[in-house]
């Protein structure tokens, strides 16, 4: 069993949105050059709209764990905790951030008949949004385009961008289920503290006595509390957690699958590849291929 750290555990870290004088939205845009390094784990009251173009990464946002493999168009809702793309710059030329007030066009505006499928977007992007196809390639191009435009321009645009999203077919919600970023602080920073565990120790056994102790609750309690925030039990999540590395490594290095297995933390392989399939429907080495094939 792993020695349990009683150092006192953080909240994820709300980040500031700072916007541009005279602005309501914030537009980025980041490449080799010019690196995001935004934090790990948090969240803000702002909407966020994100366009990695081609490259490949890691999705956490809320509970949902995936590896995209062909760029990325995604929408984050109001206070839905997430993390920054990991590995975002391997092998894609840019990724543009847009982050906007829910209520930057003002609250009243929202509230005109025209504006009903944005509101209901909004709505919808609390759970996370993915967009993919001939959405996520049109409407990515629109994107980049916002960084050379003035602020008038960019909030028409931006409308327009909104319009497009939500009328939108291509998308996949990410957290079907809802994520429950709970308002006590306490439980803000336990749900924090087993994220930051596993991420730490997923290539090891983690029992759920351990992880209970991380948070200083019973096993009982825990089980109770991290299936209600996250609509997941803990071994679920962990399994997926794990699954989601096995998908980074396959794509990325030239290792056995044997050796991705083990280093994800799965102990047996059979069961690793009978996991493997059931969460991303194709086993390790046909995942391989199709990566391969991409690039």
């Amino acid at each position: 069993m792993h020695k349990v750290s009683n150092k006192k555990y953080k909240s994820p870290p709300l980040e500031k949105v700072v916007f541009p004088h005279e602005g309501s939205i914030l537009v980025r845009h980041f490449s080799e050059q010019n690196r995001n390094t935004r934090p790990y784990w948090h969240y803000h009251p702002e909407l966020e709209l994100v366009f990695v173009n081609k490259g490949r990464g890691k999705r956490h946002i809320g509970s949902h764990l995936s590896y995209f493999n062909e760029g990325e168009l995604v929408l984050i809702g109001s206070n839905l905790p997430h993390q920054g793309f990991t590995d975002r710059l391997s092998g894609h030329e840019s990724e543009t951030v847009i982050q906007m007030r829910p209520d930057f066009l003002g609250e009243e505006f929202l509230r005109i008949p025209e504006m009903k499928n944005i509101s209901t977007l909004f709505e919808r992007a609390k759970k996370g949004l993915s967009f993919y196809g001939k959405s996520k390639e049109d409407i990515g191009e629109k994107i980049v385009a916002l960084s050379d435009k003035d602020k008038f321009d960019q909030v028409l645009s931006l409308l327009d961008i909104l319009r497009d999203l939500s009328i939108s077919h291509e998308y996949s919600i990410l957290n079907a289920n809802g994520f429950s970023m709970v308002a006590a602080p306490q439980d803000n920073d336990r749900l924090n503290a087993v994220l930051n565990y596993i991420r730490s120790n997923f290539q090891q056994s983690i029992s759920i006595n351990e992880i209970s102790e991380v948070v200083s609750m019973t096993e009982t309690s825990f089980c109770r509390y991290f299936k209600k925030i996250t609509s997941k039990t803990f071994t679920q999540f962990l399994n997926e957690y794990r699954l989601v590395h096995a998908s980074k490594l396959l794509a990325e290095k030239e290792v056995s699958i044997t050796e991705v297995c083990f280093e994800c933390g799965f102990s047996n392989y059979s069961h690793f590849v009978d996991q493997f399939k059931s969460f991303t429907g194709k086993s390790p080495s046909n995942y391989r291929k199709s990566i391969q094939q991409v690039f």
